[in-house]
């Protein structure tokens, strides 16, 4: 991580802990928002005026919060508006690394803009002093040099209704009739379930642990309880909702049910799951979202969880 914009310490993926060594992700620093108008967002300063070319977004294929802009970028058919750079799944002891001529990973890119070797050397041209962890995705504004946002709930709203025009207006993502209903199921499933496989595979005690697992396999039942008499989790019709939950779940028997011991039941045991992660994934543009070889060459590159280093081959 950087501190003063000097960097402090190499990447580990524990960031903090509870009072019981449970796994803290520590808050997204940066949180402007794209408006039609450039007028101010929920959060953060105004001038972010909605213009095609002039964001850019930074990604990594292994990262589900970055998986979601991925998925809202085309739902919203914002490809042409909104160029992105894939990084390379490895995580390195300066985390996320670009793309060169010696990488052998499919996918990965190297930096556009500005030829970095690190993310975190964009961080510090928004921020020269920047103090916290490196984390995708990222929002940059080409025309400030700056970045827009790092926090990928307010990056897939913004996608939704922050650039009029320039997106689908036939795609709704967040409509404002199921926004309560959204909220409630997001919240149901945030800390329990996105944020719970890294609760259970980054738990430094086995009382967090164990909760993190149990915390984990209830929001699964409970997923597929709610598929029982719908196609979708809220309304009947794909949302924000959704694209929340799809990205943790397509990664669950690929990482987190071997790597991160979230393995009582695999989702092959779910028949509503199962057939929901199908539903989406073929989707027209998602199935260009996900990447299985980056997803398991990813994680299994965290030396903490993994320190032989090896990656499995085929399915896990």
């Amino acid at each position: 991580m950087l501190i003063n914009g000097q960097w402090a310490k190499d990447f580990h993926p524990v960031q903090g802990t509870d009072d019981e060594g449970g796994f803290v992700r520590e808050p997204s620093r940066f949180r402007n928002w794209i408006t039609p108008d450039g007028n101010p967002g929920p959060t953060g300063e105004g001038g972010f005026t909605a213009e095609p070319g002039r964001y850019h977004l930074y990604v990594a294929l292994i990262c589900p919060w970055a998986s979601r802009t991925l998925m809202a970028r085309k739902l919203k058919g914002l490809e042409e508006a909104i160029s992105v750079t894939v990084l390379d799944p490895r995580l390195t002891e300066k985390v996320w690394r670009f793309g060169d001529d010696m990488s052998t990973l499919a996918g990965t890119q190297s930096d556009p803009l500005y030829g970095a070797e690190y993310l975190y050397q964009i961080y510090l041209r928004a921020k020269p002093d920047y103090t916290g962890q490196i984390t995708v995705p990222v929002l940059w504004d080409k025309h400030r040099e700056t970045i827009v946002n790092n926090e990928s709930s307010d990056i897939i709203r913004m996608f939704n209704d922050g650039f009029g025009n320039l997106a689908k207006e036939s795609v709704d993502l967040y409509p404002a009739d199921l926004r309560p209903e959204i909220d409630s199921v997001n919240e149901r499933l945030y800390d329990n379930f996105n944020n719970g496989v890294y609760r259970a595979g980054f738990a430094t005690t086995q009382i967090a642990y164990e909760r993190a697992v149990k915390e984990v396999f209830d929001s699964l039942d409970w997923i597929d309880r709610r598929l029982d008499n719908q196609g979708y989790l809220v309304g009947n019709r794909l949302t924000e909702a959704d694209v929340r939950a799809f990205v943790t779940l397509v990664r669950f028997d690929l990482a987190y049910h071997g790597l991160f011991k979230t393995n009582l039941r695999q989702l092959r045991d779910y028949r509503n799951i199962t057939a929901y992660i199908k539903r989406i994934h073929e989707l027209p543009g998602i199935a260009d979202t996900v990447s299985p070889e980056h997803i398991k060459t990813g994680y299994y590159s965290i030396r903490a969880l993994n320190p032989s280093g090896i990656v499995p081959v085929g399915p896990c």
